[in-house]
């Protein structure tokens, strides 16, 4: 069952719209807060369509997740109680709960222990908000929140940029060839490390 490679074809199209940039901004400011959807979705098909521009682009990207970094650390510490309804609705709540109790277990090591941690969480496959909100509602100090978040995406989205950049047509050719086991593999990898997280956060508490 092809799924990803229709995707593929359709963000391509949206990647050349006038508007992709903010567009890209935005969807990244949102992701960091509540959205599903990671920007290097949206990244990826920009750099390929315009590779000369993908630093320029990753740039925007990191941009929009660092002020959505910011508000979602701001609901976390102070509206967390009162929006749990909305992540129960949308099947969030247990994972931003279990990564409450790991960050907690970080903190209770040392403020770089948790800075770590994020910079680590930061470059896999795992939605933004759930360390967003889990630093809100902890407390983590801005220092390590603001250099964690910026180190964790930051070299996510320059490292796709670079590898876009630098692999040119050859990057299209093989994302287009192999986006279908590429898709599912970041699917079962999500699953898996999701997985991961709870039992961790099971076995700290």
């Amino acid at each position: 069952m092809k799924i990803f490679g229709p995707l593929y074809e359709r963000t391509i199209t949206w990647a050349r719209h006038r508007h992709a940039p903010a567009y890209l901004f935005g969807l990244s400011f949102v992701e960091a807060i509540i959205f599903p959807v990671m920007p290097e979705v949206m990244l990826a098909p920009m750099c390929v369509a315009k590779p000369q521009r993908a630093f320029w682009f990753a740039t925007l990207s990191l941009a929009g997740s660092m002020l959505g970094a910011l508000v979602g650390y701001a609901l976390g510490h102070y509206a967390f109680e009162a929006i749990k309804p909305l992540f129960a609705s949308l099947g969030m709540l247990d994972s931003i709960e279990a990564g409450i109790r790991i960050v907690q277990a970080k903190m209770a090591e040392s403020p770089w222990a948790v800075f770590t941690f994020l910079v680590l969480g930061g470059f896999m496959p795992i939605p933004m908000k759930i360390f967003t909100w889990a630093s809100g509602i902890v407390g983590v100090p801005m220092l390590q929140y603001i250099l964690s978040m910026a180190i964790g995406r930051g070299k996510r989205v320059f490292l796709l940029a670079a590898a876009i950049r630098i692999g040119g047509p050859r990057a299209e050719t093989a994302l287009r060839r192999y986006i279908e086991p590429i898709g599912w593999a970041a699917l079962l990898l999500l699953a898996a490390l999701v997985a991961w997280l709870v039992w961790k956060a099971k076995f700290a508490a």
